[in-house]
């Protein structure tokens, strides 16, 4: 109403209210009572006038005043509500019920479900069969069911840690409308857009054709997610998200380490018209390596969780170059390349003196993951131990040159042409040659191929069975331009360029930085890879980790879920129900896998194609206004009587008749106060309880004073419920705690207690009595009895 959450249970009593101004008319002809003055005979007759005077109108506060009582009046018959329910569009059809189940409807969970349980509620007080048609399932038959049966499975749903993929309810919806021509459809949204929500709403407008369709969004706090995690030179990034913008947000992100200990946190904030945010942990770098959770406080989803495999640990790279005029010329220097492009996401440790053996012996002895050769021919008295430094896990990159082509080394991936390597060991074109698209099997598959970069001079390798398997890349003309190879636990792989732009100009291109990035991604991971596997980039590509330990849809780690299966190395995709988000492989090798790829957003879902209602989520359960309402009215109308009482005389002749007659209508004001602000509201509510228990067959537990213990015996209770609903034929309702001294016990089969040091069972004597009494004997028996840490041989129950 309004933009208000107000309703009205019989709002066609608010027609009475055409019938003010007729009310306000008849006020303004009814004069009030005139009052009466004594006059002596004479004076009278000298004050008369000749003149005829019309009677005295209603003071116009008077007015005003009885009108709002007419109106109160009305809108308490119309019955009031506060955060009113979704209305339906009718009593009669089944109803079908479509909900978004993601984990982008995690965080405002519990409002969700009290809401899609408040429809069925009300469908099965009307009879009305529910089909209950989660999103995440497109397998499932649709079907109607009976609106019980739908609320049990109801409490069985929770919310999927993957983002669903709407488009692929369309099938089953089709073959469910084509069969169901009555039905009235509710789809409740979680109002967000991953791909393909236009065009899933205008697919299921067409769908539901003339039905009666209402889309349930909006009315709750936007939904918060991370994506984009980078380990920058000065900080961990994460990038922060929200569903909706409109107002400013701040929050709190938390890195935590595999044990779930905190490592550090960083705060961040939204304005205005901001759909997205940066948060930057600044630590130390030892410390944000450790980092392999980061979430937001306080946002229960599988989306506001970014885990962190080694991937995203900033590793230190060296860097050894052969060419002798680096230190002469910096800026076109091949180190000058690699530094800049390696320098957002590694921290690069580049030799400035001495040989490139020396350089790699250096390296060896610092432990680095990762080693870059830029034109070095060989490696001399450093080959060995660089050979079993490779064996053991590291990663050695390779660029071409003069000095690689004119070198006898074998810590190569493939053999290499001899022919004419002494005049430059490089084959020449008359047109420079392209980058042709890289294979399925090659780490860089998904990058976009550059149009930009050409290879003008290049090193060969000699044709041979493995070659194929070996290219991670290659030219327009199927020559190699990166080739791979698996030795040990290690990878060597070959640029068969320079590392600077005299025989290309890759170096200047921006798949040149996406290349080495997925190649730095690759060094202390290498390590966890089959040892045994070929030793090509297409075996590496093809091996799979199973899941280890998985995310629900709150954003809680527990066992792989049975449809789980394992993923590539590597993978770098967002979860799906058949990978769902968590860490695969083994401990000393995990693989991350998120809820959202890097470059997703939380887009606004664009339903403008459905001819549908729109309603927004309620956030509290409707509050009835019929009796405040009603209460105005009656102290307005006291007021109004009281207005009368004295525009008549009355007060002035109560006060004339002594003392006594002031007091008692004093008296009689305060009394009628109390009567009407003080309202007796038990008897309502105890017919109400009873009304509730007996409706509906319930179980009971004794309310023990603390909080902790209650919550945990209501929950078990829960339990109990609802593992005899899906066992049994009884469909039990939710547990109610009961005082034994107050409430009526008889409308409960089982009366769970629950002792505890805090709060001793003695009874009150009423209750004792009640207990002790002959309809409480069948009673007492009823009654679960639980002794927590008492010493045995000692009774507290004493009935």
């Amino acid at each position: 109403m309004m933009g208000l959450p107000l309703g009205f249970a019989q709002p066609l009593v608010l027609l009475g209210l055409l019938s003010i101004p007729v009310l306000w008319w008849l006020l303004r002809l009814i004069p009030p009572q005139p009052r009466r003055i004594d006059f002596p005979p004479t004076r009278l007759l000298f004050q008369i006038k000749p003149k005829e005077e019309t009677p005295q109108k209603t003071p116009w506060w008077l007015t005003l005043l009885r009108l709002t009582l007419a109106t109160l009046v009305i809108l308490a018959a119309a019955g009031p509500l506060w955060n009113p329910p979704v209305e339906t569009a009718t009593s009669r059809a089944p109803l079908a019920l479509l909900i978004d189940d993601d984990f982008v409807a995690a965080g405002s969970w519990d409002a969700r479900m009290r809401m899609t349980d408040d429809l069925m509620a009300r469908a099965e007080t009307d009879n009305r069969a529910v089909a209950l048609i989660p999103m995440s399932d497109p397998s499932r038959d649709i079907s109607f069911e009976t609106a019980s049966a739908a609320r049990v499975r109801l409490k069985q749903m929770k919310p999927k840690p993957n983002a669903v993929t709407r488009a692929d309810m369309l099938v089953p919806l089709g073959r469910f409308l084509e069969a169901t021509n009555d039905v009235e459809m509710i789809w409740l949204s979680d109002g967000v857009d991953l791909g393909g929500g236009a065009d899933f709403a205008a697919a299921l407008g067409r769908l539901v054709g003339t039905r009666p369709m209402t889309v349930v969004e909006g009315g709750l706090p936007p939904a918060q997610a991370l994506t984009a995690a980078e380990n920058t030179a000065a900080s961990l990034s994460v990038k922060v998200l929200r569903s909706a913008a409109g107002s400013t947000q701040s929050g709190l992100v938390r890195g935590l380490d595999l044990k779930g200990l905190p490592l550090g946190e960083a705060n961040f904030t939204f304005g205005v018209n901001d759909t997205e945010t940066d948060a930057e942990l600044t630590l130390p770098v030892e410390i944000r390596n450790d980092i392999a959770r980061l979430e937001i406080s306080n946002e229960h989803s599988a989306g506001a969780v970014a885990l962190l495999d080694k991937r995203w640990r900033r590793r230190s790279i060296g860097i050894a170059t052969g060419a002798t005029f680096d230190n002469a010329q910096p800026l076109l220097a091949s180190t000058y390349y690699l530094t800049r492009a390696l320098g957002p996401f590694a921290d690069v440790r580049i030799a400035e003196r001495g040989s490139p053996a020396q350089a790699v012996s250096q390296f060896l002895e610092q432990r680095v993951p990762m080693i870059i050769l830029a034109d070095v021919g060989n490696t001399a008295e450093a080959k060995e131990p660089l050979a079993r430094w490779i064996e053991d896990g590291g990663v050695l990159v390779r660029f071409a040159g003069p000095r690689l082509a004119a070198s006898d080394d074998d810590l190569v991936p493939v053999r290499l042409r001899r022919g004419g390597r002494v005049l430059g060991g490089a084959l020449s074109w008359d047109q420079p040659q392209q980058l042709a698209s890289f294979g399925r099997e090659s780490p860089f598959f998904g990058m976009q191929v550059p149009n930009d970069v050409t290879v003008s001079r290049q090193v060969l390798a000699e044709p041979d069975t493995t070659l194929s398997d070996r290219t991670w890349a290659t030219l327009a003309d199927g020559t190699p331009l990166v080739t791979a190879q698996r030795r040990g636990k290690g990878v060597i792989v070959l640029f068969h360029v320079t590392a600077d732009t005299r025989w290309s100009d890759l170096p200047l291109s921006g798949s040149f930085v996406d290349m080495l990035k997925r190649i730095v991604s690759l060094a202390g991971s290498m390590a966890t890879a089959d040892p045994n596997a070929p030793g090509s980039g297409r075996a590496g590509a093809r091996e799979v980790v199973p899941p280890t330990r998985i995310l629900d849809g709150f954003g809680v780690f527990g066992p792989p879920p049975p449809n789980a299966r394992p993923v590539p190395v590597g993978f770098t995709g967002r979860g799906t129900a058949e990978n769902p988000p968590g860490f695969y492989g083994p401990p000393e090798g995990l693989l991350a896998v998120n809820a959202l790829a890097p470059a997703d957003r939380l887009a606004p879902l664009d339903i403008s194609a459905l001819n549908a209602r729109r309603e927004v989520y309620r956030m509290s359960e409707p509050q009835d206004l019929r009796g405040p309402v009603m209460l105005a009215a009656l102290g307005l109308l006291a007021l109004d009587a009281l207005v009368v009482f004295w525009l008549a005389g009355g007060i002035a002749r109560l006060f004339r008749g002594g003392v006594r007659r002031p007091a008692a209508a004093t008296l009689l004001l305060i009394v009628l106060g109390v009567a009407l602000w003080v309202p007796s509201s038990a008897q309502a509510q105890n017919d109400e309880a009873a009304m509730k228990a007996t409706l509906q067959t319930r179980f009971a537990y004794v309310l023990s004073g603390d909080t902790e213990v209650d919550r945990i015996t209501k929950a078990g209770l829960q339990g109990l419920t609802l593992f005899l609903a899906q066992r049994t034929a009884l469909e039990a309702g939710d547990p109610v705690g009961v005082d034994p001294a107050v409430d009526e016990l008889a409308f409960f089969p089982l009366i769970y207690w629950s002792v505890v040091p805090s709060a001793p069972p003695s009874l009150a004597p009423k209750a004792r009595a009640r207990l002790g009494s002959e309809a409480g004997a069948d009673l007492a028996a009823a009654i679960c009895l639980l002794d927590d840490g008492f010493a045995p041989g000692t009774s507290r129950y004493r009935p």
